[in-house]
């Protein structure tokens, strides 16, 4: 990942300002700490701090069209960009940037191009023959983007709040799948996917088109020049694109230059699930794997360094991005740049234990459409800032557009969890993926329970924080909570740690906004926690709060770790059904 900032239609644009945009833009340095660039067009700054993965020699930015009338700072991976390259045969391009086809897409096409773009991107792109000017962000918000106003009229964009936070008077998340346009005066929707309707859709189960579909989507993601890897948790998501990357990576580009040999990582407490887990995947399907360890202790001495980076205070965006924050660390500290990685999954089938209560595939389906119109407030904002806080950048093949129009176009019948017909959570992804002859992964694996990260790394994670949290928030903090943050105002001591955290880095109104509210039980929705009366007395986000559907439910063991005997028989039985 990189980071650009952008502000267009400055009334000041002087050396003073020119030095300011240069400031703002730093504190996005460790997103893109390869290279920084900066154009400057009258009362307009385009900036970039680079990762560079694709091209690292020729690709710095902002890039431009042949007579550099058209600039654009990119942030994102263009996995089609070769074949876009082969209809724009008239044109000239100047490096290998995957990224470069944009500013050449909009010198053919105009605003209409966006959805040509397969990948995960923001950008904003400026055509000086007009000084008009359009910002663009990926279908489902992989890639952050925010956008501000100034005082004096300037419109700002930039990766992270951080960078406009100051200078802007009021700002607010990007929405996913929009393009901003200064010719048509505003945010319109590029992304219009049959299932954002939410209607209830009826075609039949294919099993070998969601393999299919989402096996093409990770061999995309191999696009590299960098040594990379996959995160490796153990869970059923992080296993398949370890699997499917290892079975294509041969083949790839990527092994031309680093070797066929897949790197692995997994973070865990001493003797966490994921640790157990992760290491029994790696070892059956052979790859390099890295073991990272971190105490309780460790974890909460990083939460106010996640919540700066990460911008936000999401109880359950924070427990995860903990874990996740201190791998990258040490990833990048073994020369890794880019991850694979295993978000959206749950989202697009339903993976969360709370869905075993939907009612029915209605509701079912609208809540998987909720979740995942949701997802760049919360896993894929987690994926991205906890890696790009390290300079590493995480691709995460779920979120292919193809593979999620085929997977959200299943009849929802087929993805309710039915225990009569031998049917866990995700049954249609594990089904998918079972294959007799050549095994993507074991049986008991493939068929194991969902875990969530921030339980998966080790009970005690969560429990740690709560403990934190209780000895510096006060009852009296608590019960006065809604004067002291009216809005989104915190319901435990641990969101109101988090958000305490938050306001000093971030004090303004328009920050705060900026992060989703409202009850959840296990990573629900605010409307599926109606599903089940008794949710409502138990909202917390762990996994552990679906109580009397994960094997280890907060009313039945509150030991560090009590699950192998439990999974092992968990993983006997849906063994059994298949």
């Amino acid at each position: 990942m990189c980071g650009i900032l952008a502000v267009l239609g400055c009334v000041d644009n002087s050396q003073a300002k020119r030095s300011r945009i240069i400031e703002l833009s730093r504190r996005l340095r460790h997103r893109g700490p390869d290279w920084s660039g900066l154009h400057c067009y009258e009362d307009c700054y385009l900036a970039h701090e680079r990762l560079a993965i694709v091209d690292p020699t020729s690709g710095d930015q902002p890039l431009y069209n042949e007579d550099k009338t058209i600039v654009v700072t990119v942030n994102g991976e263009i996995y089609n960009h070769k074949a876009l390259r082969e209809n724009l045969k008239s044109h000239q391009f100047r490096t290998g940037s995957d990224c470069e086809v944009i500013a050449h897409l909009y010198e053919e096409h105009g605003e209409e191009f966006v959805n040509m773009l397969d990948g995960m991107f923001a950008f904003v792109l400026l055509d000086t023959r007009d000084k008009s000017f359009i910002a663009a962000r990926d279908a489902i918000g992989i890639t952050p983007l925010y956008i501000g106003w100034g005082l004096d009229g300037s419109v700002w964009f930039a990766s992270e709040m951080k960078a406009l936070s100051d200078d802007c008077e009021q700002f607010m998340c990007f929405p996913p799948g929009h393009i901003y346009s200064s010719k048509q005066g505003g945010l319109r929707r590029w992304y219009n996917p049959t299932w954002f309707s939410e209607l209830v859709p009826s075609t039949p189960y294919d099993p070998l088109a969601v393999r299919n579909t989402f096996e093409k989507a990770v061999i995309k993601r191999l696009m590299t020049d960098v040594p990379f890897g996959v995160l490796l948790s153990g869970g059923l998501d992080s296993s398949l694109v370890a699997s499917v990357a290892l079975r294509h990576l041969e083949k790839s580009e990527a092994a031309c230059q680093w070797g066929s040999k897949l790197h692995t990582f997994c973070i865990g407490l001493k003797g966490s699930p994921d640790l157990k887990a992760g290491r029994e995947v790696a070892d059956y399907l052979g790859t390099r794997h890295h073991e990272l360890h971190f105490t309780v202790q460790d974890g909460i001495d990083a939460i106010e360094e996640v919540i700066y980076h990460v911008e936000t205070y999401d109880v359950t965006t924070i427990r995860a991005s903990t874990p996740m924050f201190l791998m990258s660390r040490k990833i990048k500290s073994l020369g890794v740049k880019m991850v694979l990685s295993g978000e959206g999954s749950d989202e697009i089938f339903g993976g969360y234990l709370y869905f075993h209560k939907a009612p029915n595939k209605k509701e079912f389906h609208e809540e998987t459409c909720r979740k995942i119109k949701a997802l760049h407030q919360y896993d894929c904002l987690r994926a991205n800032k906890s890696t790009s806080a390290w300079g590493v950048e995480a691709r995460v093949p779920f979120l292919d557009k193809e593979f999620i129009d085929v997977a959200m176009s299943i009849d929802p019948e087929w993805k309710m969890i039915r225990p009569d017909l031998g049917r866990i959570e995700k049954w249609v992804l594990r089904n998918a993926f079972d294959d007799e002859k050549n095994p993507y992964l074991p049986k008991h694996i493939l068929y194991r329970q969902k875990e969530q990260f921030s339980d998966g790394v080790g009970y005690s994670w969560i429990d740690g924080l709560k403990d934190h949290a209780n000895k510096h928030v006060t009852d009296t903090m608590l019960m006065n909570a809604s004067f002291v943050f009216p809005d989104n105002t915190p319901v435990t001591k641990e969101a109101y740690y988090y958000r305490t955290i938050f306001e000093k880095f971030f004090p303004k109104s328009a920050a705060r906004a900026t992060v989703p509210g409202g009850p959840s039980v296990a990573c629900s929705t605010a409307k599926a926690v109606e599903w089940d009366a008794a949710w409502s007395q138990n909202l917390d986000p762990s996994g552990r709060a679906a109580l009397g559907v994960h094997v280890a439910a907060y009313e039945e063991d509150k030991t560090e770790d009590p699950r192998p005997e439990k999974l092992q028989k968990l993983a006997d039985k849906t063994a059994a059904f298949v």
